[in-house]
């Protein structure tokens, strides 16, 4: 600094108020863009989740209903064919219509939600003729051709 009355330095000293407020304005206007994009990432990844678990419930609710519906109405040709290709294997079609038409009658069913465990489940509640009533469990399987879902054995 030159010496002297009423001399000026050469360059002013830079203002330092204020600096501070709009470094931690700045850090929470980026925080909040990160938060909105980030929480929005994860609301649509719930959002698709549900969507997804919702589409398989409806479709092994369906799958199932036709087959208890086949059952119900003694069309056995019909409830085996929506069995998996590994209980078709299992079973000949004219044993699996012997075995139905020999077990309770059912007048009535109840389809659950799936339970998606291991093994895909559905609960069914079922009422027989002769009065009685239960829950079985229909294990169901994807047709890896088709991708629809298929009983792949029914049991208490």
């Amino acid at each position: 600094m030159p010496a002297g009355p009423g001399v000026l330095p050469p360059f002013a000293a830079p203002p330092t108020e204020g600096r501070t407020a709009r470094l931690w304005w700045g850090l929470g206007a980026a925080a909040l863009a990160v938060a909105l994009c980030c929480g929005g990432g994860a609301v649509a990844f719930v959002g698709m989740a549900v969507s997804g678990t919702q589409a398989l419930n409806e479709q092994a609710t369906a799958v199932v209903g036709d087959y208890f519906d086949a059952v119900t109405d003694g069309d056995y040709d019909r409830a085996y064919r929506l069995l998996c290709e590994r209980e078709q294997d299992r079973e000949s079609m004219l044993r699996f219509r012997n075995r139905l038409a020999t077990e309770p009658k059912l007048t009535n069913y109840q389809v659950g939600d799936l339970e998606l465990t291991d093994e895909l489940e559905v609960p069914v509640d079922v009422t027989y003729e002769a009065g009685g009533s239960g829950r079985v469990w229909v294990s169901l399987a994807q047709n890896t051709g088709t991708g629809e879902f298929e009983v792949c054995g029914v049991g208490a």
